[in-house]
């Protein structure tokens, strides 16, 4: 079984090498052209947490060995509970607590066992990780391959685009092998930065003769997106365990969302059988997404928005390019031309019948910062519960999904990051006043809410800044190459 890029059916690698070069030559991102469809689910939602992760990434790469082994170094007593991933009812809908892992965001579910499955493939070269993040993902990157033999990390993140606490946790990483750096931009500016690295190394052969190779731990690759498949069916067999469904009843799914790996992983997971209702796509004022799945029309010519959920500030989603592989029936000349419009013009036009499948399992809503703020008071007021601005954003989002649809089906929103990862929006939000810096702030959280504070989060103030790099987008190469010597 071989990847393929979504942009040339030509371009084809084998699970493990799909995994190590993260992007494929021509800047298109690795798709199975059939997922099988033969897939055990039923069995699969009747083992525990790991075993559930052992069997669906041995289907989805299948030519790495002892997948039990990976399974077990990568997640083994690195989360709060057993099961990674708890599921809580809160009021009429469920929360799926994706934050329970090193560094309190659900990234850590994949980059626990990103770096396992990259050490399992790589050979005598030396592997450079280059990475974006518009927040969680650099942390729990850097965590995850911290001092892996043969591996350096570079993570790029926007100068003033994540929160404090955030920042925080990454400018004090320590490692022989991270590097940390601000890029003067958003998120869009990073990411498009990374891609065109890749773009410029692999065409021009700049690493020639080094022994070393690039690869990517943003969703963009395959081994960072696969272990996210695992918590869908998590969640259904917690359903399934509490009564509240039946196997084979349809549960929805509300996703948080901005690079579009998330809630991509819920698609997967349909197609591997898991019975998935709609997936519902909850945007923040940035809302590109919520305009293309009700319309078919991408457009990132709009302004870009600061917001209280940074994660989500995204204008190109990069993970919806696997989308629109599969809605075009693997038909990998038309995404070459959708992403070539992107590049050239800003926008593209999906056609009536790509559009027709993408509403059969999609639906969107955004929410803007004062819904944001609103729905973080109200559900620890009437439910208390105590969420992330991220997470408000998609249950407001699953509150409007129920109120058009009537659907009576169990509703799961996916909670994406601690709240005392976000202390300034989430305390303004419950008692409409944030004193001091976001350190002081989680303990003034913490006193009004008794919420315990992540223990790695609580002492990141007393933590020595190691990283001050800042650049210009243009200066993204030189800064890769010189570190890749």
């Amino acid at each position: 079984m071989k990847y393929q890029s979504t942009r040339n059916a030509a371009l084809t690698a084998m699970p493990s090498q799909a995994v190590l070069q993260g992007l494929a030559p021509d800047g298109g991102l690795y798709v199975l052209p059939n997922l099988r469809l033969d897939f055990d689910w039923q069995g699969t939602l009747r083992l525990d947490t790991l075993g559930m992760a052992t069997k669906i990434l041995s289907a989805l790469l299948p030519d790495y060995a002892n997948m039990d082994k990976l399974t077990q170094r990568a997640y083994a007593g690195k989360f709060e509970t057993p099961d990674l991933t708890p599921l809580r009812q809160v009021g009429d809908n469920y929360v799926l607590e994706l934050f329970r892992g090193p560094t309190s965001a659900f990234k850590d579910v994949a980059l626990s066992m990103l770096p396992q499955l990259m050490v399992a493939a790589k050979g005598e070269e030396k592997i450079v990780i280059l990475t974006a993040t518009s927040g969680d993902t650099g942390k729990a990157a850097l965590v995850g391959f911290q001092d892996v033999p043969g591996i350096d990390i570079i993570v790029f993140y926007p100068e003033n685009g994540v929160s404090a606490v955030q920042k925080a946790q990454m400018v004090t990483q320590q490692g022989k092998n991270v590097h940390v750096c601000a890029i003067r931009g958003n998120f869009d500016d990073a990411q498009n930065g990374v891609k065109q690295v890749f773009s410029a190394v692999t065409q021009q052969n700049l690493l020639a003769g080094r022994k070393v190779r690039l690869s990517s731990a943003n969703s963009i690759n395959i081994g960072r997106l696969a272990p996210q498949v695992v918590y869908y069916f998590k969640a259904y067999a917690d359903l399934e365990k509490k009564g509240r469904i039946r196997r084979g009843d349809a549960v929805d799914f509300v996703v948080p969302t901005g690079n579009f790996g998330d809630i991509l992983a819920g698609f997967i997971a349909k197609q591997l059988g898991l019975p998935v209702g709609r997936l519902v796509c909850a945007s923040n004022a940035n809302n590109v997404l919520t305009e293309f799945i009700q319309t078919g029309h991408y457009d990132r010519r709009r302004p870009f928005y600061k917001t209280s959920s940074p994660s989500m500030d995204i204008l190109i989603s990069s993970n919806l390019e696997r989308l629109l592989y599969s809605l075009s029936d693997g038909n990998a000349e038309t995404v070459a031309a959708l992403m070539q419009q992107l590049s050239q013009t800003g926008e593209y036009q999906i056609d009536a019948s790509m559009l027709q499948r993408l509403q059969k399992d999609f639906w969107a809503g955004c929410c803007e910062e004062a819904g944001t703020s609103q729905t973080i008071g109200k559900l620890w007021r009437e439910q208390h519960y105590l969420c992330d601005t991220h997470t408000a954003v998609a249950w407001n989002v699953a509150e409007q999904y129920r109120s058009a649809t009537k659907t009576d089906a169990p509703l799961v929103v996916l909670s994406t990051a601690s709240a005392y990862k976000f202390p300034a929006a989430v305390l303004k939000a419950i008692d409409g006043e944030a004193c001091g810096d976001e350190f002081d702030q989680m303990e003034q959280l913490h006193r009004l809410t008794g919420v315990p504070i992540p223990a790695h989060l609580a002492k990141l103030r007393s933590q020595p800044v190691l990283h001050h790099d800042v650049i210009n987008r243009e200066e993204m190469l030189s800064y890769v190459l010189e570190r890749a010597k």
